[in-house]
């Protein structure tokens, strides 16, 4: 059991759990296949999300097990770009998809995307890449136009986000910094375990993602996968012994996992710049509890700067042909020792993206 279920706690307990802090992985594929699935659809950051959680991947290790397809670019979830490792995308996007879809239809209408329109989309889809190979987005437009889709702007976007979601399309390796799609079926093979009963899947997304983001709610969990309630619920009595349980002070339930490591680790304690959309922000309700900080600051969710799990500041990056500027932006001054430790994440960084990094900071009025 957590001692006190209070935001600062919750945080720390998160961070291990997440990997940022603590034991962290030897491969990227290995971080997406502990989180479940990671929202992805601002690719530079995804990847530094993804490198901070392993032992000491940079951004080239990262991007070529992104090309092998070690873990798959796809709609899935929310309506959104995440990463699934590949042997979970198709399962995943089964459970998920009738949810998207459904979180989907009003764009559909109002976008004159019709059952036939949408089937014509996909048979096109499949042709043009299965005689062509990954091609981009432009790409795919022009054939689409050809064909007699119509498919631009947003159209064109829900019309890929459709076939992503019934497994035709997915990524295909980078072509420069461009992103391609490619065929499902060439880039994940169908596996026995892809037709899993809908109890198990929904049993298995739910315990990779307390046993990954824990402690986190109910409320968490839904916002995060778009299942239901009553679908949440149902699992966690079915798998409740993998994972423990704790109220606050409202009688609210929070669920991790089991054998919750100890919040001291000098680890935890060191800072992290943490990118947009990093799973640490996205996949939970709360702010409050998010950032450990009272109110949250505007701007604050762009990138937030972390010491010993309170947020201290925010962040952005300059790139060069040679340097990366980190500019910080702080809430109040920091110990010599907080600086070290904002230095030693920026020198993380740089080694990351194989730049020099350059530090400097602010202090907020």
């Amino acid at each position: 059991m957590l001692a006190v279920m209070k935001p600062l706690e919750i945080v720390r307990h998160r961070l291990i759990h997440q990997r940022l802090a603590g034991d962290r992985f030897d491969t990227a594929g290995d971080v997406v296949r502990w989180l479940g699935a990671v929202q992805a659809q601002e690719f530079a950051e995804v990847m530094w999300s993804l490198a901070e959680r392993t032992q000491a991947c940079g951004h080239a290790e990262v991007e070529a097990a992104f090309g092998r397809g070690d873990f798959i670019r796809t709609h899935a979830l929310r309506p959104t770009w995440h990463f699934l490792a590949n042997e979970d995308v198709r399962w995943l996007l089964r459970l998920t998809r009738p949810r998207v879809h459904a979180l989907n239809r009003y764009m559909y209408r109002k976008l004159d995307l019709d059952a036939n329109v949408l089937q014509r989309g996909h048979d096109v889809l499949a042709r043009t890449l299965s005689a062509s190979g990954p091609l981009t987005r432009r790409e795919l437009a022009a054939h689409l136009a050809a064909a007699g889709v119509e498919a631009e702007g947003l159209r064109l976007g829900y019309v890929l986000m459709h076939a992503e979601l019934e497994e035709v399309i997915c990524s295909g390796p980078r072509r420069g910094r461009s992103q391609t799609y490619a065929l499902l079926d060439d880039r994940v093979p169908v596996s026995p375990t892809d037709d899993r009963p809908r109890e198990s899947s929904v049993d298995e997304l739910v315990v990779r993602y307390f046993r990954s983001h824990g402690p986190a709610t109910v409320n968490d969990f839904t916002a995060w996968s778009s299942l239901t309630v009553a679908d949440t619920k149902a699992a966690l009595a079915r798998v409740g012994s993998e994972l423990d349980r704790d109220e606050d002070e409202t009688g609210k339930a929070w669920y991790y996992a089991k054998s919750s490591p100890a919040t001291t680790s000098d680890r935890l304690s060191g800072a992290f710049l943490v990118p947009m959309y990093d799973e640490t922000i996205v996949a939970y309700q709360d702010l409050r509890v998010v950032l450990a900080n009272e109110p949250p600051r505007p701007g604050l969710l762009d990138r937030a700067i972390v010491i010993d799990g309170r947020t201290v500041g925010s962040w952005r990056r300059t790139l060069s042909a040679r340097s990366v500027l980190i500019e910080a932006t702080l809430f109040g001054p920091l110990t010599p020792s907080e600086t070290q430790k904002l230095h030693d994440v920026a020198a993380r960084f740089g080694a990351f993206l194989g730049l020099e990094p350059v530090l400097t900071t602010t202090v907020a009025v």
